[in-house]
């Protein structure tokens, strides 16, 4: 799907040279515009946020709280698999 940017929509991110070829090499080998391939690296580095705040958040957490958890996950888990073998 191509998506079209008002210009009014557009602006510019101030980086040295070297990193401004870093990103439009490694956007072209995944075939991706500069955007795209920026909105990507954010994207995944944001989903690395949530996966540490949840493994913080776990560590931080005493055994009932974990019980607790793993009960929860089981019962989703066998949620799952019922899904799984129903199709």
């Amino acid at each position: 799907m191509i998506l079209t940017m008002a210009v009014t929509d557009v602006t510019t991110i101030k980086v040295s040279k070297g990193l401004r070829e870093r990103i439009s090499t490694r956007a072209a080998e995944r075939s991706q515009t500069v955007h795209d391939f920026l909105e990507h690296v954010l994207d995944d580095y944001e989903r690395h946020l949530r996966i540490d705040s949840v493994a913080t958040a776990m560590a931080a957490a005493d055994d009932t709280a974990l019980a607790e958890w793993r009960a929860e996950s089981d019962a989703w888990a066998g949620v799952d698999a019922g899904l799984d073998s129903a199709s």
